[in-house]
């Protein structure tokens, strides 16, 4: 890297100076609320230089001229959801799990409940490629099969369209499911791929989880309150501001007794009236 920050030819295949670094990620940072600092830059362009290339360019400064033309509306959704971190399995910080186990069975037999409108709402928010949303479908459909008689919604929300589209289609790799135990399998078909590299989330699996697009920096068109509302691995990427609000909002959702689930690095740094820490991560709307 020269004095002026910029990459040289030499050290990588594109030109990247930290003006454009910081144009890219002021960018990033007003559509989505995520913060990225100069640590990032090195992801920033490991993630955008298969944009370049696709696009037959040579350099930062052709993709910053693009953002700034006419045509820049259609390519922020293309940065967007390359910076957008992806990654996920399915029951991860499987110890989050057991706590919405417990959380369904004593929804379940709790007898307003039984007695009302039996419609139980679950969120995954930043969602994915839908292996979190269709964790908590297994975990209902395996463990609750009673719950069949109830209106079992999941909402699964992501500010990319990709792994949007991939948790919709609900076809993974069997490598995707090597690690989770047998009783849970039952949300895949049978069948795979003639190279048996594939599987396939069952319909009714499927019907349980409604993908949607939502930026969480922008109204909430839900109006119905969460039993359990999982978001992890999200607030890492916004300012300690914005973490507030958001973890705000979702605590409005909840419904009184909800739980609300956050990545294993983001315990809350200011305490949200209502909100009480009842484990890892694992937060609960007060009664």
């Amino acid at each position: 890297m020269n004095p002026n920050g910029q990459t040289t030819s030499s050290e990588s295949e594109f030109a990247f100076t930290d003006t454009e670094f910081k144009r890219l990620t002021g960018i990033v940072r007003e559509l989505t609320g995520i913060v990225l600092g100069d640590h990032k830059k090195e992801m920033v362009y490991g993630r955008l230089a298969r944009r370049l290339r696709k696009l037959g360019m040579q350099s930062f400064a052709q993709y910053c001229a693009l953002l700034d033309s006419q045509n820049a509306n259609q390519e922020t959704g293309f940065l967007v959801n390359a910076i957008t971190t992806n990654l996920t399995k399915f029951y991860r910080e499987s110890h989050h799990f057991d706590f919405l186990t417990d959380h369904i069975g004593r929804i379940q037999s709790d007898t307003a409940r039984r007695s009302g409108d039996k419609k139980v709402f679950f969120w995954s928010a930043g969602c994915s490629s839908g292996e979190e949303p269709y964790s908590i479908a297994s975990t209902v459909l395996t463990r609750f099969p009673s719950l069949a008689q109830w209106d079992v919604k999941i909402l699964a929300t992501d500010l990319d369209t990709n792994m949007l589209d991939t948790g919709k289609a609900g076809q993974y790799s069997v490598n995707a499911i090597k690690d989770i135990p047998s009783e849970y399998r039952r949300v895949f078909n049978d069948n795979t791929t003639k190279k048996g590299d594939k599987i396939y989330i069952r319909d009714r699996t499927k019907a349980l989880v409604h993908f949607k697009q939502l930026n969480l920096l922008h109204p909430w068109p839900m109006k119905q309150k969460y039993d359990a509302i999982f978001c992890r691995n999200v607030l890492i990427y916004f300012d300690a501001e914005t973490k507030h609000m958001l973890v705000k909002r979702y605590t409005d959702l909840l419904r009184p007794g909800g739980m609300l689930f956050l990545g294993h690095s983001e315990s809350l740094q200011t305490k949200i009236k209502g909100l009480t820490l009842i484990g890892r991560t694992a937060y609960q709307k007060e009664e």
